[in-house]
């Protein structure tokens, strides 16, 4: 077996997950292709947050089915969460599966896909001490590199099934992690991402999570730090001081709320009140003025009210978050939600779904419509591109470039040459309440930053 197909579903944990299968991969002599077709086995990495993110998933594996009758030999696997959560299960639900994998079990992928072309592999344990700290993950060419500095929760949210699909928590070490920022320089990148499913709670024993930020601030050559998804239990002064304190921290912060209601949150675990996400928000803003604040949000999650409903939107209206990830409550088994009886049905999740849909959206783009006649610093990624999606330019796309700011808004401007991972001055002259259009106001750097594949 030498040739691997590698898809990817799900959160940036995923997608630095699967840098680390195709480093093993590749370290035990297989190659990566892009084409399923050419490939003697494919592997699906996937998501269980959501019921749709398996869904999606199961479709896939019947384009598969089909590709494997014309090609009986192929493996076909599952990795990640959805395999973790389903287990054995999984191989009796897509009977075209020969193998299934979860979280922990990457650095032995090469053994069990020889084990597979046997018959059904299933490798779902979970290991208290697995970090894959030691193993360097082939990062494809970019302007952003995805670190994980944790594994696995300890939160326990009622709705959530990250803790039964990725395990206890634990932390790499800190100095493991500052070797794969400067590996990562090294590599080209001018960015680099922590995640966490609660990022901010890192300690290696030693170690907290602002000695990591405060570490990486002073690796030479990077131009960027940011991290991905902090507790808002967690963000204690150390934290935000150093977000404040290092230059290479970005302005910017995604902060999960779920709700603001005190019961919903309540129901839900999530340890704070709204008074106390309130003042988190308050001394993040004192702290680092000009702060974009993004956030997640559940409706519908079982018990709501239209009163729990209203606050969460009032507060919304109150903070003005730059953006938010909205999302209808999904139950997943085996979580402590799953036993909870459903109180809104399909029809009133998806009416207020799109009530704060269409009130973020106007908040959003009041936001950045404040930011025409500013200029911004963009990390230039690329050729902008038409449509929707990441690097979208609203209405072209041929002869513009893409990048982001500081704070994490996607700026669009004309080529003028610059190439990507080079740091550009733009004016902001339009804006949509997810993009911001600008002009290049200064020539571009001389000697622009050469990306190579790798890290």
């Amino acid at each position: 077996m030498r040739r691997v197909f590698l898809e990817t579903y799900g959160c940036q944990m995923n997608v630095a997950d699967s840098e680390t299968m195709a480093g093993v991969l590749e370290r035990a002599g297989m190659t990566l292709t892009d084409r399923p077709e050419d490939a003697d086995a494919v592997i699906l990495n996937t998501c269980a947050i959501r019921e749709h993110a398996e869904q999606r998933v199961l479709g896939r594996l019947g384009d598969f089915a089909r590709l494997k009758r014309l090609r009986p030999d192929l493996i076909v696997g599952v990795a990640g969460c959805m395999a973790q959560h389903l287990r054995a299960r999984l191989l009796d639900q897509a009977r075209v599966l020969d193998l299934v994998v979860g979280p922990d079990g990457y650095r032995r992928l090469p053994e069990l896909l020889r084990r597979a072309a046997a018959g059904p592999v299933a490798e779902v344990r979970l290991d208290r001490d697995e970090t894959y700290g030691d193993l360097e993950p082939r990062r494809a060419s970019g302007v952003r590199a995805w670190i994980t500095v944790q594994r696995g929760c300890d939160k326990f949210c009622t709705y959530c099934v990250v803790p039964y699909t990725r395990g206890r928590e634990r932390s790499l070490p800190l100095a493991d992690l500052i070797g794969q920022v400067r590996a990562a320089v090294a590599g080209g990148f001018r960015e680099v991402v922590f995640l966490g499913q609660t990022v901010n709670s890192y300690h290696d024993g030693t170690h907290d999570f602002a000695d990591l930020l405060r570490a990486a601030d002073a690796v030479d050559g990077l131009a960027r730090i940011r991290f991905t998804s902090p507790h808002p239990s967690d963000m204690g002064e150390r934290v935000i001081a150093a977000i404040a304190g290092c230059d290479k921290v970005c302005p910017q912060v995604h902060l999960p709320l779920q709700s603001a209601s005190d019961t919903v949150l309540r129901d839900m675990a999530r340890s704070y009140t709204l008074a106390q996400y309130r003042d988190v928000v308050a001394r993040l803003r004192a702290a680092v003025p000009g702060l974009a604040l993004s956030t997640d949000i559940i409706v519908g999650f079982p018990g709501e009210t239209e009163a729990d409903f209203a606050r969460t939107a009032d507060y919304m209206r109150e903070v003005r978050f730059d953006s938010a990830f909205l999302f209808k409550y999904s139950a997943r088994p085996d979580t402590r939600a799953w036993r909870q009886a459903e109180t809104v049905p399909e029809e009133e999740k998806g009416r207020r779904l799109e009530r704060l849909i269409a009130q973020q959206h106007a908040i959003s783009g009041a936001i950045n419509d404040r930011l025409i006649g500013r200029e911004v610093e963009v990390l230039v990624e690329g050729p902008a591109r038409r449509g929707g999606g990441e690097g979208a330019a609203p209405g072209r796309g041929d002869g513009q470039l893409f990048g982001k700011s500081e704070h994490f808004k996607t700026v669009v401007f004309d080529d003028d040459g610059t190439k990507a991972g080079a740091l550009r001055r733009v004016r902001v002259v339009g804006a949509t309440p997810i993009t911001l259009i600008g002009e290049a106001v200064a020539a571009p750097p001389p000697e622009p930053v050469l990306l190579r594949a790798g890290a």
